[in-house]
């Protein structure tokens, strides 16, 4: 069922560019904890020590644990986008979304929770996209196919390092960043890939 599935070209776009989203998103949130700053302008600390802005003015006071986190989530987010190692990134970033899903259920975020269940969800499917090789982790004898996949394709690659390299530079570099002008030229990136890959598919595919 899952074989028949994954040889249908839009269910492996729509992976693909689920790996870039998730991926794109953690990079993008990475960065500022790297960089040692809050999530706010302001400090927490006077916020009562049940809210969810004192908690982070905790975790960002840990200093080493701070960036820990923005690291952790650096690295997962570059693994999914790479598509080659997506498998690994889909594992590695399990327990980050559940872990921020959990938080956000257990202090006020309003319709937060909806987005992040969103993407646990999402990375719950990644994972399961992937079961045949992944649950030999689980003992169970693993089974591989020859099919052809698009995401071993070089474009998706080099897609993904793209789209890791603006949004990694841009964080970094960029103090007063645009979310819009940030999301908007991942559009055109992921749209230009998305048209080449497309194009080369055809071109390569057996007559």
């Amino acid at each position: 069922m899952l074989t028949k599935l994954k040889d249908k070209i839009w269910l492996q776009i729509f992976v693909i560019y689920t790996r870039y989203l998730i991926g794109g998103t953690f990079v993008f949130a990475s960065l500022i904890k790297i960089k040692g700053t809050r999530f706010t302008l302001e400090s927490g600390a006077e916020n009562p020590i049940n809210s969810a802005w004192h908690f982070f003015e905790t975790l960002y006071q840990s200093g080493l644990y701070w960036k820990f986190i923005g690291i952790a989530q650096l690295l997962a987010g570059f693994l999914l986008m790479t598509q080659r190692y997506a498998k690994l990134g889909a594992i590695a970033n399990f327990p980050i979304i559940l872990n921020i899903f959990i938080i956000t259920l257990s202090y006020y975020f309003a319709f937060t929770p909806v987005i992040t269940g969103g993407m646990l969800l999402a990375n719950i499917m990644l994972l399961l996209w992937d079961w045949n090789e992944l649950k030999v982790l689980f003992n169970l004898k693993p089974t591989y196919t020859n099919h052809p996949r698009l995401e071993r394709d070089k474009t998706w690659e080099i897609t993904g390092l793209l789209l890791f390299l603006f949004t990694f530079g841009y964080r970094a570099f960029v103090d007063k960043y645009q979310i819009f002008f940030w999301f908007g030229t991942c559009l055109l990136i992921g749209l230009i890939g998305f048209i080449i890959g497309l194009r080369r598919r055809k071109i390569l595919q057996p007559k």
